[in-house]
């Protein structure tokens, strides 16, 4: 359809890693084989901690949803990934790019609440051990997760609405190999003034929040590292923290580079592979942190593996 603006955009093309030519072939296995072992790795995690009494408790409750979080999280983005490195077809309606940014945003910020959940669960065991019965019980955790998704349904709702509510014309060109909101914003036609402030705030507030409630809750943790008296205390708590703590640094840490960054800092090549590396690898990763640095998790699964034989 044509009007005073120019043509309007019918279709997204995404360049994704054409860059790389006869080597698509070589990052299609690899992709492959990465998504793979996140599903398996995550798989694993969640029958663990369903099947095996001893790991029904808030921290695996947590861990459970983590872990079906992430196998949606990269699900929106690895298999759309895989096609279009093995038949060259880079072209989405907006349709199904509206769809896809939808649910990446949704388990993105999900994902951003469980660890937000877990990093509290972690405060009230160490610094209210008393009332961690209390403070963590069973209605608490499922309000904590059903607020995680509550969060995600609206980051993906408001972002995928303020992008696709712009005109689009003429150019539509997406250099990136998913429909991510920075990446299809560009390509808007007219003052895209107002939707940025509305992903601004969304960002702000579902985002950076539970990113300081993290951070405030590991202080008080490490306050209470520090007020106890052994060294065999204190790396005994310590122990606790460290594999979330892993995770939280992989998550934001990724996350930051890849939206907090200027983007006059960084080619968008470099946008790409920060981008591969959370929405692809740091999922695979997340599961050997829980189950190789967690002594429950190795245990349940020596159990059910010695049953099984």
């Amino acid at each position: 359809m044509d009007d005073a603006n120019g043509t309007e955009v019918t279709e997204f093309i995404l360049l994704g890693f054409s860059y790389l030519g006869a080597y698509q072939s070589a990052l299609f296995w690899g992709v492959l084989f990465v998504y793979l072992v996140s599903l398996l790795g995550n798989s694993l995690i969640i029958s663990l901690t369903l099947l095996d009494p001893a790991l029904r408790t808030p921290m695996y409750f947590f861990l459970r949803h983590l872990s079906m979080t992430e196998i949606l999280y990269t699900t929106s983005v690895v298999p759309r990934m895989l096609i279009d490195l093995l038949f060259s077809h880079p072209a989405m309606s907006p349709a199904s790019c509206f769809t896809q940014m939808y649910f990446f945003a949704l388990f993105g910020v999900a994902e951003c609440c469980l660890l937000t959940a877990m990093a509290y669960d972690r405060y009230a065991a160490i610094c209210q051990p008393l009332h961690y019965a209390m403070l963590m019980n069973r209605q608490v955790c499922v309000g904590m997760v059903g607020a995680s998704y509550l969060m995600g349904i609206i980051t993906g709702t408001t972002h995928s609405i303020f992008i696709f509510t712009l005109p689009y014309h003429d150019t539509n060109i997406i250099h990136h190999f998913f429909c991510d909101v920075l990446p299809v914003l560009r390509l808007a036609s007219g003052n895209t003034f107002w939707a940025q402030v509305g992903i601004l705030t969304i960002t702000v507030l579902f985002i950076m929040t539970p990113f300081a409630l993290i951070l405030f809750s590991y202080v008080r943790i490490l306050i209470a590292i520090l007020g106890v008296a052994s060294t065999q205390g204190r790396q005994k708590i310590f122990s606790t923290c460290s594999s979330h703590l892993m995770v939280v640094t992989l998550f934001f840490g990724t996350a930051t580079l890849a939206y907090m960054t200027p983007s006059a800092n960084a080619t968008q090549d470099t946008d790409q592979i920060i981008s591969l590396f959370y929405t692809v690898v740091t999922p695979m990763l997340n599961p050997f942190i829980y189950t190789l640095r967690n002594k429950e998790v190795m245990g349940a699964l020596r159990r059910k593996v010695i049953k099984h034989l």
